[in-house]
C-alpha cells in the first residue's frame, strides 16, 4: 500500500501569516499546525505534486560544543538511495523526513514520526537537549512548494553520532565556522537554516 503522509492545507499558512524562507516565531504557528483538526494523511505521490498542501517535515540539526567552546554540527551528503531524488548528492545538516500514517498509532504522530526518522537515520549515543527553533517555507523550489520544515536544534553533550543508513555519506561533525564558509555546497533548507540561525557569524 502507498505511504500516506501528514499534511496541512497551504491556505492555513497564509491565514497564520505567510512567509518565504525562515520564521523564528514558532509559537505564532505551532498551535494551529499541530491541531489534528487542521491535519490529514494523504497519499505521498499525490502530495509531492500538489502545492495546495504542505507536507510536515521535522528537520533536526545536531550540535556539539567542545571544552574550548568550539561548536560543531553534524553534516552528511545525501546518497542516491534516499527517497527524495531531487536532493541526491546534496550536503545537509538536517535529519528527518515525512510523518507517516503508521506514526499515528503510538500517540502524537508528529513526535513519534520525528523520533522514528532519527532512529532510522542515526544513532545518538550522547545525552542532549532539544528545542524547536523555527520553520522553513521555500516556495522558490519544486521541493519546497510542497513541504513545510519544522526545525529542531539538539545540543549534544558529546559528538557521539553515527549514521545507520548507508546513504548518509561522509557523515560526521564539522566545525560550524567551516560549514558557514561552505554554504553553497548545501541543500536549500540547510543553507536557509544556517544563514538565519547564524547570521551574526556570516561575512557581509
Amino acid at each position: 500500500m502507498e505511504e500516506h503522509v501528514l499534511v496541512m492545507p497551504t491556505t492555513l499558512l497564509h491565514e497564520l501569516g505567510y512567509f518565504n524562507g525562515f520564521q523564528t516565531d514558532v509559537n505564532r504557528y505551532w498551535q494551529a499546525i499541530s491541531d489534528p483538526n487542521n491535519l490529514s494523511f494523504r497519499p505521498r505521490s499525490a502530495m509531492e505534486q500538489d502545492p495546495s498542501f504542505k507536507q510536515l517535515i521535522p528537520y533536526v540539526l545536531l550540535f556539539s560544543t567542545d571544552a574550548d567552546g568550539v561548536e560543531s554540527v553534524f553534516v552528511y551528503t545525501r546518497g542516491t538511495g534516499q527517497g527524495e531524488a531531487r536532493l541526491h548528492r546534496k550536503r545537509s545538516v538536517g535529519i528527518g523526513g515525512h510523518i507517516s500514517q503508521g506514526d499515528e498509532v503510538a500517540g502524537d504522530p508528529y513526535e513519534q514520526g520525528m523520533r522514528r526518522e532519527l532512529d532510522e537515520e542515526v544513532e545518538i549515543s550522547a545525552s542532549y537537549s532539544g528545542t524547536c527553533v523555527g520553520l522553513i517555507n521555500d516556495d522558490d523550489s519544486e521541493v519546497g512548494r510542497v513541504h513545510l520544515g519544522i526545525v529542531h536544534r539538539f545540543d549534544l553533550e558529546a559528538p557521539a553520532v553515527r549514521p545507520r543508513e548507508t546513504d548518509l555519506v561522509d557523515a560526521g561533525f564539522v566545525r560550524l565556522d567551516q560549514v558557514l564558509g561552505e554554504l553553497d555546497q548545501f541543500e536549500t533548507w540547510s543553507s536557509i537554516c544556517l544563514r538565519h540561525l547564524f547570521s551574526d557569524r556570516l561575512a557581509d
